[in-house]
């Protein structure tokens, strides 16, 4: 396995539970990057993925969260806190109203599990929005974890289950014209029956593999920030205009997240801090008083298409499981059992879609809108 992201770490979990001889590589620490700088938010109703079959596949890895939890719990001893109490969606004039109205109708026809609600009953459900709040709808069933407790809980699951989890400055896989050997690490050469690369932004970055099978990833960069608020000041994951927030357990509410292309330029800017205090604070000014704890920006893994790439390529025992891009996290689950059945030769129609062969040569993501 390339990579000890979440997705990385969940495959290896899956594959450990099933038998298999893991070992993972990582340069860094394991469940950093990407997996660390995000939200965990669990929501691809929220996000109005356009896509119908990554769409599926995000549903069915939601559904597939509260085992995938208990599996990882017991396995580690660390619960990950997921809450899949719902998803809040404010709107502050009536346009914005309207169209939340709209997309809570579009998701009812769907069978989703959605409420449309007034100013009074928004206010009753999280009363730190602002006077100006004009009401909003709940999208039940979504929710986020807390994905740095999660990677602790894989890292740790992982170990459980005698999986090898190292780092590596450098990473070379070594193949031949038909299939994979192994992998050249600072340790090393390691034979290998099959390799993941679930690199995340830097998978296309992988030494040693042959242009066919090189996914065209591109780091689109996210830039968040925390405040230190009370308990259960804000309840739910809220979308308001231009940001989202996310409580924690542990006071922290984290405000998310600017998207840019810049490179594996991972500072966090004046500019980004500004854009998501103006959005947070310009629906709910109460937000002010609280001090910023902690500021970051992380790189999520972008597709031309906007589709990970997932599955076996032109090479025999070298898998793909990257491209993620905003919904890694949500998709650990899914992609985990997708990818293990892959490297059991058991190919599910849902791979399909996810495969290497449908490579462009554009160059940046297609844009997921929201409700």
């Amino acid at each position: 396995m390339i990579g000890a992201g979440l997705i990385g770490l969940a495959i290896a979990f899956e594959l450990a539970e099933r038998g298999a001889t893991v070992r993972v590589y990582d340069r860094g620490e394991p469940a950093r990057a990407a997996s660390w700088a995000g939200a965990g938010m669990l929501a691809p109703y929220t996000e109005r993925v356009a896509d119908e079959v990554l769409l599926d596949f995000c549903a069915a890895s939601l559904r597939e969260y509260p085992p995938f939890v208990d599996r990882v719990r017991a396995a580690g001893g660390m619960d990950p806190r997921l809450r899949l109490d719902g998803v809040v969606h404010a709107a502050f004039n009536q346009a914005d109203l309207e169209r939340l109205q709209h997309g809570a109708r579009e998701l009812v026809a769907r069978e989703v599990a959605t409420e449309i609600l007034d100013r009074a009953s928004l206010l009753s459900v999280e009363p730190w929005l602002g006077s100006q709040v004009a009401g909003g709808v709940i999208v039940s069933g979504e929710g986020c974890v807390d994905n740095r407790r999660l990677g602790r809980a894989l890292v740790s699951a992982c170990q459980t289950r005698g999986v090898l989890v190292e780092r590596s400055s450098a990473m070379h896989v070594e193949c031949n014209e038909r299939r994979v050997l192994g992998v050249h690490t600072d340790l090393g050469f390691v034979a290998a029956g099959a390799i993941v690369n679930a690199g995340g932004a830097w998978a296309s970055q992988l030494q040693g593999i042959p242009p066919s099978c090189v996914p065209p990833i591109v780091p689109i960069k996210g830039e968040m920030l925390a405040l230190g608020a009370p308990v259960d000041f804000v309840r739910h994951a809220t979308w308001v205009p231009g940001a989202y927030l996310v409580p924690r357990d542990d006071g922290r509410l984290l405000v998310g997240a600017t998207v840019e292309s810049a490179g594996f330029d991972e500072r966090v800017t004046a500019r980004g801090v500004h854009e998501l205090l103006h959005a947070a604070l310009s629906s709910a000014p109460s937000l002010g008083s609280f001090a910023v704890t902690e500021s970051w920006a992380g790189l999520r893994p972008g597709t031309p298409d906007g589709l990970p790439f997932l599955g076996p390529t032109p090479i025999a025992g070298l898998f793909l499981a990257c491209g993620h891009y905003r919904n890694g996290i949500l998709l650990a689950p899914a992609t985990a059992r997708a990818l293990a059945d892959a490297i059991e030769n058991k190919i599910g129609p849902e791979l399909q879609s996810f495969s290497i062969e449908r490579r462009t040569e554009e160059s940046s993501p297609s844009r997921i809108t929201r409700m």
